[in-house]
């Protein structure tokens, strides 16, 4: 399958916001991104935490170190990654949406300081640089209250529910605001 991100320049200069900076992954992102994906909480609305032992065993030495996913970093400190993905048209709700989707993970350590909406915005602004016009989509449980009021920080606007994983999902789709 041909990606929507195969014909941006990747990686881009590392992004900086007022407190945090998007870069591509190093291997330095490796033990807090076992962390990350083995956390109970962050796995919570995500089919469970991961094995640490597989993560161990089989995430590699530099993890996410693909177009499209960035590293949050804090202070000099990995948080969480940020990322934008195709989307496969065989397996979705609505592909006449948007054909990338927004996705984010964030230590627990780092909830509730708006790192995720302040990262997530300017991995949005970077896209729409990248790939001016073209809308984003956005997928979460109905249960997951935090992602929900994340994405309607973000103008991510109400598309679809429908039932996956054992579950309510939420599908919101972005729109680029308009040049002047």
């Amino acid at each position: 399958m041909k990606s929507e991100l195969e014909h941006v320049p990747w990686p881009p200069d590392p992004i900086k916001t007022d407190r945090l900076e998007l870069r591509q992954t190093e291997p330095r992102d490796r033990t807090a991104m076992i962390e990350l994906l083995a956390s109970p909480e962050v796995g919570r609305y995500l089919g469970g935490a991961q094995s640490r032992d597989a993560l161990e065993r089989d995430l590699p030495e530099i993890p996410g170190r693909r177009a499209g996913v960035f590293a949050v970093e804090l202070d000099g400190d990995f948080i969480g990654t940020v990322t934008l993905d195709q989307r496969d048209p065989d397996d979705q709700v609505r592909p006449d949406l948007a054909q990338v989707e927004l996705g984010y993970l964030f230590l627990p350590s780092s909830w509730g300081h708006g790192y995720a909406a302040e990262a997530c915005s300017a991995a949005l602004n970077w896209f729409t640089s990248a790939r001016p016009g073209e809308p984003v989509v956005l997928v979460t449980q109905t249960a997951n209250a935090p992602s929900l009021a994340l994405a309607q920080k973000l103008h991510f606007t109400e598309a679809a529910h429908y039932e996956a994983w054992g579950a309510t999902q939420w599908l919101g789709v972005w729109t680029p605001p308009q040049s002047a």
